[in-house]
Protein backbone atom coordinates (compact mmCIF):
# COMPACT_ATOMS: atom_id res chain seq x y z
CA UNK A 1 0.00 0.00 0.00
CA UNK A 2 1.33 3.66 -0.88
CA UNK A 3 0.58 5.54 2.16
CA UNK A 4 -1.02 9.51 2.15
CA UNK A 5 -1.74 11.27 4.79
CA UNK A 6 -4.79 12.72 5.54
CA UNK A 7 -4.32 16.34 5.25
CA UNK A 8 -7.47 17.57 7.40
CA UNK A 9 -6.83 14.93 9.95
CA UNK A 10 -3.00 16.21 10.31
CA UNK A 11 -3.70 19.60 11.00
CA UNK A 12 -6.47 19.10 13.11
CA UNK A 13 -3.89 17.43 15.70
CA UNK A 14 -0.85 20.14 14.89
CA UNK A 15 -2.90 23.10 14.88
CA UNK A 16 -6.95 22.39 16.07
CA UNK A 17 -7.91 25.81 16.39
CA UNK A 18 -6.95 27.88 13.22
CA UNK A 19 -8.81 28.81 10.87
CA UNK A 20 -9.27 26.64 7.34
CA UNK A 21 -12.03 27.79 5.73
CA UNK A 22 -14.15 30.57 5.55
CA UNK A 23 -17.41 29.74 4.18
CA UNK A 24 -19.11 33.01 2.28
CA UNK A 25 -22.30 31.51 1.81
CA UNK A 26 -22.77 30.13 4.98
CA UNK A 27 -21.39 33.13 6.89
CA UNK A 28 -18.79 30.61 8.92
CA UNK A 29 -15.38 29.92 9.84
CA UNK A 30 -14.24 26.45 10.42
CA UNK A 31 -11.21 25.43 12.30
CA UNK A 32 -8.97 22.74 11.45
CA UNK A 33 -10.60 20.06 14.26
CA UNK A 34 -14.37 20.96 13.40
CA UNK A 35 -13.54 20.55 9.73
CA UNK A 36 -11.58 17.24 10.70
CA UNK A 37 -14.68 16.03 12.84
CA UNK A 38 -17.21 16.96 9.82
CA UNK A 39 -15.12 14.44 7.56
CA UNK A 40 -14.69 12.01 10.11
CA UNK A 41 -18.76 11.58 10.72
CA UNK A 42 -19.74 11.75 6.91
CA UNK A 43 -17.13 9.00 6.22
CA UNK A 44 -19.29 6.99 8.92
CA UNK A 45 -22.60 8.41 7.65
CA UNK A 46 -21.38 7.32 4.70
CA UNK A 47 -20.45 3.81 5.16
CA UNK A 48 -24.09 3.43 6.92
CA UNK A 49 -25.09 4.01 3.77
CA UNK A 50 -23.70 1.22 2.13
CA UNK A 51 -20.61 2.99 0.48
CA UNK A 52 -17.93 0.76 0.63
CA UNK A 53 -14.05 1.15 -1.41
CA UNK A 54 -14.53 1.87 -4.94
CA UNK A 55 -18.56 2.88 -5.07
CA UNK A 56 -19.12 6.41 -6.47
CA UNK A 57 -20.96 9.15 -4.64
CA UNK A 58 -22.27 11.85 -7.04
CA UNK A 59 -22.93 15.46 -5.34
CA UNK A 60 -25.22 18.29 -6.93
CA UNK A 61 -24.99 21.66 -5.13
CA UNK A 62 -23.51 25.20 -5.11
CA UNK A 63 -20.15 25.60 -3.05
CA UNK A 64 -20.16 25.35 0.69
CA UNK A 65 -17.19 24.04 3.00
CA UNK A 66 -19.35 20.79 3.42
CA UNK A 67 -18.63 19.32 0.46
CA UNK A 68 -14.72 19.53 0.84
CA UNK A 69 -15.54 17.60 3.71
CA UNK A 70 -18.02 15.08 1.87
CA UNK A 71 -15.29 14.47 -0.66
CA UNK A 72 -12.33 14.15 2.11
CA UNK A 73 -14.93 11.27 3.55
CA UNK A 74 -15.09 9.50 0.24
CA UNK A 75 -10.78 9.49 0.56
CA UNK A 76 -11.17 8.08 4.06
CA UNK A 77 -13.09 5.00 3.41
CA UNK A 78 -11.50 4.65 -0.32
CA UNK A 79 -14.99 5.66 -2.47
CA UNK A 80 -14.86 8.38 -5.52
CA UNK A 81 -16.67 11.45 -5.20
CA UNK A 82 -18.22 12.53 -8.47
CA UNK A 83 -19.16 16.29 -8.73
CA UNK A 84 -21.81 17.38 -11.43
CA UNK A 85 -21.73 20.21 -13.50
CA UNK A 86 -25.11 21.83 -12.48
CA UNK A 87 -25.29 24.27 -14.91
CA UNK A 88 -25.54 20.84 -17.45
CA UNK A 89 -29.10 20.26 -18.73
CA UNK A 90 -31.27 17.81 -17.31
CA UNK A 91 -30.40 15.00 -20.14
CA UNK A 92 -26.15 15.80 -19.98
CA UNK A 93 -26.39 15.23 -16.04
CA UNK A 94 -28.51 12.24 -16.47
CA UNK A 95 -26.09 10.93 -18.81
CA UNK A 96 -23.18 11.36 -16.91
CA UNK A 97 -25.21 9.46 -14.06
CA UNK A 98 -25.70 6.82 -16.46
CA UNK A 99 -22.04 6.89 -16.83
CA UNK A 100 -20.83 6.67 -13.55
CA UNK A 101 -23.11 4.28 -11.97
CA UNK A 102 -23.39 6.04 -8.37
CA UNK A 103 -24.50 4.17 -5.43
CA UNK A 104 -25.85 7.39 -3.92
CA UNK A 105 -26.72 10.73 -4.91
CA UNK A 106 -26.60 13.71 -2.81
CA UNK A 107 -27.73 16.87 -3.59
CA UNK A 108 -29.24 20.46 -2.67
CA UNK A 109 -32.33 22.12 -4.09
CA UNK A 110 -30.37 21.26 -7.17
CA UNK A 111 -31.40 17.75 -6.90
CA UNK A 112 -35.35 18.61 -7.10
CA UNK A 113 -34.54 21.43 -10.24
CA UNK A 114 -33.00 18.89 -12.05
CA UNK A 115 -35.78 15.89 -11.40
CA UNK A 116 -33.18 13.35 -9.85
CA UNK A 117 -34.22 11.43 -6.86
CA UNK A 118 -31.11 11.66 -3.86
CA UNK A 119 -30.08 12.09 -0.53
CA UNK A 120 -30.84 15.98 0.46
CA UNK A 121 -27.60 17.46 1.46
CA UNK A 122 -28.82 19.35 3.99
CA UNK A 123 -30.70 16.30 5.92
CA UNK A 124 -27.76 14.20 5.46
CA UNK A 125 -24.98 16.79 7.30
CA UNK A 126 -27.63 16.92 10.35
CA UNK A 127 -27.85 13.48 10.44
CA UNK A 128 -24.21 12.81 10.14
CA UNK A 129 -23.64 15.13 12.65
CA UNK A 130 -25.53 12.93 15.63
CA UNK A 131 -23.03 10.56 14.27
CA UNK A 132 -19.09 9.16 16.13
CA UNK A 133 -16.41 10.24 13.40
CA UNK A 134 -14.22 8.03 11.54
CA UNK A 135 -10.66 8.82 12.92
CA UNK A 136 -7.82 10.07 11.22
CA UNK A 137 -5.57 7.18 9.32
CA UNK A 138 -3.23 6.64 6.74
CA UNK A 139 -4.91 5.93 3.58
CA UNK A 140 -4.09 4.07 0.00
CA UNK A 141 -2.78 7.31 -2.15
CA UNK A 142 -3.39 5.47 -5.48
CA UNK A 143 -6.76 4.80 -4.78
CA UNK A 144 -9.06 7.28 -7.08
CA UNK A 145 -10.94 9.53 -4.57
CA UNK A 146 -12.26 11.67 -7.54
CA UNK A 147 -13.94 11.82 -10.84
CA UNK A 148 -13.56 15.09 -12.99
CA UNK A 149 -15.93 14.88 -15.97
CA UNK A 150 -14.00 17.04 -18.68
CA UNK A 151 -15.81 20.18 -20.19
CA UNK A 152 -16.93 18.82 -23.10
CA UNK A 153 -15.86 21.77 -25.56
CA UNK A 154 -16.25 19.10 -28.44
CA UNK A 155 -17.63 15.20 -28.01
CA UNK A 156 -18.61 13.36 -24.88
CA UNK A 157 -17.28 14.74 -21.36
CA UNK A 158 -14.99 11.97 -20.10
CA UNK A 159 -14.16 11.40 -16.27
CA UNK A 160 -10.64 11.91 -15.35
CA UNK A 161 -9.71 9.44 -12.12
CA UNK A 162 -7.73 11.37 -9.53
CA UNK A 163 -6.51 9.42 -6.49
CA UNK A 164 -4.98 11.29 -3.67
CA UNK A 165 -1.52 11.10 -4.43
CA UNK A 166 -2.36 13.14 -7.83
CA UNK A 167 -4.03 15.52 -6.08
CA UNK A 168 -1.65 16.02 -2.87
CA UNK A 169 0.77 16.59 -6.49
CA UNK A 170 -1.60 20.21 -7.19
CA UNK A 171 -1.30 20.67 -3.69
CA UNK A 172 2.84 20.79 -3.72
CA UNK A 173 3.00 22.05 -7.49
CA UNK A 174 0.80 25.29 -6.79
CA UNK A 175 2.53 25.90 -3.62
CA UNK A 176 5.71 25.89 -4.91
CA UNK A 177 5.00 28.47 -8.12
CA UNK A 178 2.18 30.29 -5.76
CA UNK A 179 3.74 30.90 -2.76
CA UNK A 180 1.70 29.76 -0.28
CA UNK A 181 2.53 29.73 3.09
CA UNK A 182 0.78 28.77 6.39
CA UNK A 183 -0.51 32.11 6.76
CA UNK A 184 -1.79 32.11 3.16
CA UNK A 185 -5.83 33.02 2.55
CA UNK A 186 -6.97 31.20 -0.62
CA UNK A 187 -9.77 32.36 -2.99
CA UNK A 188 -11.59 31.40 -5.74
CA UNK A 189 -15.37 31.87 -7.39
CA UNK A 190 -14.91 28.85 -9.38
CA UNK A 191 -17.88 26.28 -8.49
CA UNK A 192 -17.03 23.30 -6.72
CA UNK A 193 -17.85 20.72 -9.97
CA UNK A 194 -14.45 22.65 -11.55
CA UNK A 195 -10.67 21.07 -10.41
CA UNK A 196 -9.76 24.93 -9.55
CA UNK A 197 -12.43 25.61 -7.02
CA UNK A 198 -12.71 21.74 -5.82
CA UNK A 199 -8.65 21.48 -5.38
CA UNK A 200 -6.51 23.86 -6.37
CA UNK A 201 -7.79 26.34 -4.47
CA UNK A 202 -8.49 24.63 -1.22
CA UNK A 203 -5.61 21.52 -1.30
CA UNK A 204 -2.20 23.94 -1.23
CA UNK A 205 -3.94 25.57 2.05
CA UNK A 206 -4.66 22.42 3.41
CA UNK A 207 -1.17 21.29 2.45
CA UNK A 208 0.44 24.30 4.01
CA UNK A 209 -2.06 24.79 7.21
CA UNK A 210 -3.38 27.98 5.62
CA UNK A 211 -6.71 29.36 4.84
CA UNK A 212 -9.19 28.78 2.37
CA UNK A 213 -12.31 31.03 1.01
CA UNK A 214 -15.52 29.10 -0.48
CA UNK A 215 -17.41 31.52 -2.54
CA UNK A 216 -20.89 31.45 -3.83
CA UNK A 217 -19.95 32.87 -6.86
CA UNK A 218 -18.80 35.36 -9.28
CA UNK A 219 -20.01 39.08 -9.10
CA UNK A 220 -17.64 41.80 -10.40
CA UNK A 221 -18.44 44.29 -7.80
CA UNK A 222 -18.78 41.63 -4.93
CA UNK A 223 -15.55 39.93 -5.73
CA UNK A 224 -13.23 43.21 -6.09
CA UNK A 225 -15.15 44.35 -2.12
CA UNK A 226 -13.95 40.92 -0.95
CA UNK A 227 -10.58 41.06 -2.14
CA UNK A 228 -10.39 44.19 -1.14
CA UNK A 229 -11.51 43.58 2.64
CA UNK A 230 -9.60 43.95 5.46
CA UNK A 231 -11.10 41.33 7.69
CA UNK A 232 -10.97 38.51 4.60
CA UNK A 233 -6.98 39.63 3.94
CA UNK A 234 -7.44 37.31 0.53
CA UNK A 235 -3.58 36.61 -0.53
CA UNK A 236 -4.32 34.27 -3.87
CA UNK A 237 -7.31 34.76 -5.78
CA UNK A 238 -8.04 32.49 -9.08
CA UNK A 239 -10.21 33.36 -11.63
CA UNK A 240 -10.24 33.33 -15.53
CA UNK A 241 -9.13 36.21 -17.69
CA UNK A 242 -11.93 37.08 -18.26
CA UNK A 243 -13.13 37.65 -14.72
CA UNK A 244 -10.11 39.46 -14.09
CA UNK A 245 -10.53 41.95 -17.26
CA UNK A 246 -14.20 42.56 -15.39
CA UNK A 247 -12.73 43.05 -12.05
CA UNK A 248 -10.48 45.50 -13.49
CA UNK A 249 -13.25 47.63 -15.14
CA UNK A 250 -15.03 47.96 -12.26
CA UNK A 251 -15.81 51.69 -11.11
CA UNK A 252 -14.63 51.04 -7.74
CA UNK A 253 -11.19 49.48 -8.95
CA UNK A 254 -8.31 50.92 -7.71
CA UNK A 255 -4.93 49.13 -7.65
CA UNK A 256 -4.90 49.84 -3.75
CA UNK A 257 -7.90 47.91 -3.32
CA UNK A 258 -6.30 44.91 -3.95
CA UNK A 259 -2.02 45.38 -2.65
CA UNK A 260 -3.26 42.29 -0.33
CA UNK A 261 -2.66 40.20 -2.82
CA UNK A 262 0.48 37.69 -3.56
CA UNK A 263 -0.72 37.61 -7.04
CA UNK A 264 -4.36 37.20 -9.24
CA UNK A 265 -3.81 33.52 -10.70
CA UNK A 266 -5.43 33.06 -13.93
CA UNK A 267 -5.88 30.06 -16.41
CA UNK A 268 -8.73 27.98 -18.13
CA UNK A 269 -7.71 30.34 -21.05
CA UNK A 270 -5.21 32.56 -22.96
CA UNK A 271 -4.70 36.26 -21.58
CA UNK A 272 -3.70 38.15 -23.84
CA UNK A 273 -0.25 40.21 -23.02
CA UNK A 274 -1.54 43.62 -23.55
CA UNK A 275 -3.71 43.41 -20.84
CA UNK A 276 -1.34 41.51 -18.45
CA UNK A 277 0.89 44.60 -19.31
CA UNK A 278 -2.15 46.73 -17.91
CA UNK A 279 -2.12 44.98 -14.90
CA UNK A 280 1.65 45.38 -14.58
CA UNK A 281 1.23 49.36 -14.90
CA UNK A 282 -0.54 49.12 -11.97
CA UNK A 283 1.91 47.13 -9.90
CA UNK A 284 -0.44 43.96 -9.52
CA UNK A 285 1.00 40.50 -10.87
CA UNK A 286 -0.85 38.96 -12.57
CA UNK A 287 0.69 35.11 -12.89
CA UNK A 288 -1.00 32.96 -16.11
CA UNK A 289 -0.36 29.60 -15.16
CA UNK A 290 -1.73 26.17 -17.20
CA UNK A 291 -3.67 22.94 -15.67
CA UNK A 292 -6.13 20.60 -16.00
CA UNK A 293 -8.82 17.93 -15.01
CA UNK A 294 -6.56 15.68 -15.94
CA UNK A 295 -2.83 16.32 -14.10
CA UNK A 296 -4.00 19.93 -11.72
CA UNK A 297 -1.05 22.33 -11.66
CA UNK A 298 1.14 21.92 -14.70
CA UNK A 299 2.88 25.23 -14.94
CA UNK A 300 2.42 28.84 -13.04
CA UNK A 301 3.86 32.13 -14.03
CA UNK A 302 5.93 33.41 -10.99
CA UNK A 303 4.35 35.88 -8.69
CA UNK A 304 6.87 38.39 -9.22
CA UNK A 305 5.84 41.48 -11.39
CA UNK A 306 9.26 41.82 -12.74
CA UNK A 307 9.16 38.25 -14.36
CA UNK A 308 5.45 38.56 -15.51
CA UNK A 309 6.98 41.95 -17.05
CA UNK A 310 9.55 40.39 -19.26
CA UNK A 311 7.34 37.16 -20.13
CA UNK A 312 3.35 38.45 -20.30
CA UNK A 313 1.57 35.67 -21.51
CA UNK A 314 3.69 33.13 -20.57
CA UNK A 315 2.23 29.84 -18.30
CA UNK A 316 5.58 29.89 -16.73
CA UNK A 317 7.25 26.97 -15.28
CA UNK A 318 7.14 23.48 -14.22
CA UNK A 319 8.61 23.03 -10.62
CA UNK A 320 11.00 19.64 -10.84
CA UNK A 321 7.85 16.95 -9.60
CA UNK A 322 6.52 17.93 -13.78
CA UNK A 323 8.19 16.35 -16.95
CA UNK A 324 7.06 18.38 -20.08
CA UNK A 325 7.83 18.01 -23.21
CA UNK A 326 6.93 19.39 -26.68
CA UNK A 327 6.73 16.99 -29.54
CA UNK A 328 6.07 17.38 -33.42
CA UNK A 329 3.34 15.34 -35.22
CA UNK A 330 5.96 12.57 -35.45
CA UNK A 331 6.32 12.11 -31.52
CA UNK A 332 9.71 13.87 -31.93
CA UNK A 333 11.19 16.38 -29.83
CA UNK A 334 10.54 20.22 -31.45
CA UNK A 335 13.81 22.80 -30.97
CA UNK A 336 13.23 25.41 -28.28
CA UNK A 337 10.74 28.43 -29.72
CA UNK A 338 8.88 26.17 -31.81
CA UNK A 339 5.17 25.09 -31.36
CA UNK A 340 4.52 21.65 -31.14
CA UNK A 341 2.13 18.91 -28.43
CA UNK A 342 2.36 19.41 -25.33
CA UNK A 343 2.96 15.88 -22.80
CA UNK A 344 3.24 15.28 -19.70
CA UNK A 345 4.05 12.93 -16.86
CA UNK A 346 4.48 12.86 -13.41
CA UNK A 347 2.69 12.14 -10.37
CA UNK A 348 0.26 14.70 -11.02
CA UNK A 349 -1.04 12.89 -13.62
CA UNK A 350 -4.56 11.12 -14.15
CA UNK A 351 -4.29 7.45 -14.26
CA UNK A 352 -7.04 7.59 -17.34
CA UNK A 353 -10.63 7.80 -17.41
CA UNK A 354 -12.97 6.04 -16.17
CA UNK A 355 -14.27 3.20 -18.27
CA UNK A 356 -12.77 4.93 -21.50
CA UNK A 357 -10.31 2.12 -22.07
CA UNK A 358 -10.23 3.26 -26.18
CA UNK A 359 -9.47 6.41 -24.85
CA UNK A 360 -6.70 5.93 -22.73
CA UNK A 361 -5.04 4.05 -25.40
CA UNK A 362 -5.09 7.81 -27.36
CA UNK A 363 -3.87 9.93 -24.86
CA UNK A 364 -1.18 8.07 -23.25
CA UNK A 365 2.27 7.37 -25.46
CA UNK A 366 3.89 3.67 -24.96
CA UNK A 367 6.28 5.30 -23.07
CA UNK A 368 3.96 6.46 -20.77
CA UNK A 369 3.44 10.21 -21.57
CA UNK A 370 0.23 12.04 -21.40
CA UNK A 371 -1.02 14.26 -24.72
CA UNK A 372 -2.44 16.76 -23.39
CA UNK A 373 -4.00 17.75 -26.94
CA UNK A 374 -2.69 21.62 -26.49
CA UNK A 375 0.22 23.00 -28.32
CA UNK A 376 2.67 24.53 -26.54
CA UNK A 377 6.17 26.04 -27.02
CA UNK A 378 8.80 26.67 -24.86
CA UNK A 379 12.08 29.28 -24.78
CA UNK A 380 15.46 28.44 -23.47
CA UNK A 381 14.94 29.57 -19.89
CA UNK A 382 12.07 26.86 -19.39
CA UNK A 383 9.34 29.05 -19.75
CA UNK A 384 6.08 27.83 -21.57
CA UNK A 385 3.60 29.24 -23.72
CA UNK A 386 0.27 27.99 -24.21
CA UNK A 387 -0.14 28.69 -28.03
CA UNK A 388 -3.65 26.66 -28.91
CA UNK A 389 -5.78 23.68 -28.69
CA UNK A 390 -4.59 20.70 -31.37
CA UNK A 391 -8.12 20.49 -32.09
CA UNK A 392 -8.41 23.90 -32.73
CA UNK A 393 -5.57 24.41 -35.54
CA UNK A 394 -6.69 23.82 -39.27
CA UNK A 395 -4.25 23.65 -42.27
CA UNK A 396 -4.72 26.28 -44.94
CA UNK A 397 -2.98 25.21 -48.36
CA UNK A 398 -0.98 23.12 -46.63
CA UNK A 399 0.13 25.09 -43.79
CA UNK A 400 -0.62 25.05 -39.93
CA UNK A 401 -2.65 27.86 -38.25
CA UNK A 402 -3.33 28.45 -35.45
CA UNK A 403 -6.00 30.37 -34.27
CA UNK A 404 -4.89 31.12 -31.22
CA UNK A 405 -1.70 33.40 -32.21
CA UNK A 406 -4.54 35.66 -34.17
CA UNK A 407 -6.40 36.01 -31.42
CA UNK A 408 -3.18 37.32 -29.35
CA UNK A 409 -2.53 39.84 -32.13
CA UNK A 410 -6.16 41.14 -31.78
CA UNK A 411 -6.19 41.15 -28.19
CA UNK A 412 -4.31 44.50 -28.71
CA UNK A 413 -6.99 46.16 -30.51
CA UNK A 414 -8.79 48.64 -27.81
CA UNK A 415 -12.26 48.19 -30.15
CA UNK A 416 -12.05 44.63 -29.63
CA UNK A 417 -13.61 43.19 -26.40
CA UNK A 418 -12.77 39.92 -27.24
CA UNK A 419 -12.54 37.70 -30.29
CA UNK A 420 -12.31 33.76 -31.60
CA UNK A 421 -10.96 32.73 -34.92
CA UNK A 422 -12.14 28.78 -36.37
CA UNK A 423 -11.56 26.75 -38.94
CA UNK A 424 -13.95 26.24 -41.80
CA UNK A 425 -13.89 24.34 -45.15
CA UNK A 426 -12.54 26.07 -48.11
CA UNK A 427 -12.84 24.42 -51.55
CA UNK A 428 -9.28 25.98 -52.95
CA UNK A 429 -7.79 26.09 -49.36
CA UNK A 430 -8.67 23.15 -47.82
CA UNK A 431 -9.92 25.17 -44.78
CA UNK A 432 -9.38 29.04 -44.15
CA UNK A 433 -10.13 31.31 -40.88
CA UNK A 434 -13.33 32.69 -39.70
CA UNK A 435 -13.01 35.42 -37.15
CA UNK A 436 -15.73 36.29 -34.73
CA UNK A 437 -15.31 39.63 -32.84
CA UNK A 438 -17.48 41.18 -29.59
CA UNK A 439 -16.74 44.81 -29.84
CA UNK A 440 -15.65 47.22 -26.89
CA UNK A 441 -18.68 49.60 -27.93
CA UNK A 442 -21.39 47.40 -29.10
CA UNK A 443 -23.11 50.16 -30.78
CA UNK A 444 -19.59 51.71 -32.47
CA UNK A 445 -20.35 51.60 -36.49
CA UNK A 446 -17.07 48.93 -37.74
CA UNK A 447 -16.40 47.23 -40.56
CA UNK A 448 -14.94 44.18 -39.80
CA UNK A 449 -12.88 43.87 -42.81
CA UNK A 450 -10.61 46.60 -41.62
CA UNK A 451 -9.61 44.00 -38.07
CA UNK A 452 -8.25 41.29 -41.35
CA UNK A 453 -6.47 44.17 -42.72
CA UNK A 454 -5.51 45.60 -39.66
CA UNK A 455 -3.19 42.28 -39.42
CA UNK A 456 -1.62 41.85 -42.80
CA UNK A 457 2.11 42.34 -42.57
CA UNK A 458 2.00 40.99 -39.14
CA UNK A 459 1.27 37.15 -40.23
CA UNK A 460 1.31 35.35 -43.05
CA UNK A 461 -0.77 35.43 -45.64
CA UNK A 462 -2.22 31.89 -45.75
CA UNK A 463 -2.69 32.75 -41.68
CA UNK A 464 -4.82 36.17 -42.33
CA UNK A 465 -8.71 35.02 -41.50
CA UNK A 466 -10.88 35.61 -44.56
CA UNK A 467 -14.13 35.96 -43.37
CA UNK A 468 -15.40 38.01 -40.13
CA UNK A 469 -18.61 38.26 -37.96
CA UNK A 470 -19.60 40.41 -35.51
CA UNK A 471 -21.32 39.24 -32.17
CA UNK A 472 -23.26 39.93 -29.11
CA UNK A 473 -21.17 37.57 -26.82
CA UNK A 474 -18.70 34.47 -27.65
CA UNK A 475 -20.40 31.49 -26.47
CA UNK A 476 -18.82 30.22 -23.33
CA UNK A 477 -19.10 26.82 -21.10
CA UNK A 478 -19.68 26.49 -17.77
CA UNK A 479 -15.69 26.89 -16.76
CA UNK A 480 -15.77 30.15 -18.97
CA UNK A 481 -14.00 28.36 -21.95
CA UNK A 482 -15.10 29.69 -25.20
CA UNK A 483 -17.08 26.75 -27.22
CA UNK A 484 -15.68 26.89 -30.94
CA UNK A 485 -17.97 23.97 -31.98
CA UNK A 486 -20.90 26.59 -30.89
CA UNK A 487 -19.56 29.57 -33.33
CA UNK A 488 -19.80 26.35 -36.31
CA UNK A 489 -23.02 26.83 -36.01
CA UNK A 490 -22.96 30.85 -36.73
CA UNK A 491 -21.15 30.27 -39.99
Amino acid sequence: MNGAADLIGFHARYRADEVVAIDLPGNKHWTYAELDLSCGQCATALKNHGIQQGDRLICLAKNRVELIALHLACARIGAIYVPLNWRLTTTEINALIADAEPKLIIGDELLERSGLEGIDLESFLQQSAELDAMPYHFIDGNLPSLILYTSGTSGKPKGALLSENNLTETAINFSLVGKVQNNSVVMSDAPMFHIIGLITAIRPAMLQGACFVVSDGFDPARTLGRLADPDLKVTHYFCVPVMADLIKAEPAYTPDKLRGLTAIFTGGAPYAEAKIQDWVKDGIPVANGFGMSEAGTVFGMPADINLIAARPGSTGITTSRVKARIVDADGKPCSTGTSGELQLKGPNVTAGYWRRPEENSKVFTEDGWFCTGDIARCDEEGYFWIVDRLKDMFISGGENVYPGEIESLLAHDPAIKECAVIGRPDEKWGEVGHLFIVLADPKAQVDGEDFIRSLDGKLARFKLPKYVSLLDALPRNANGKIVKSALLEKI
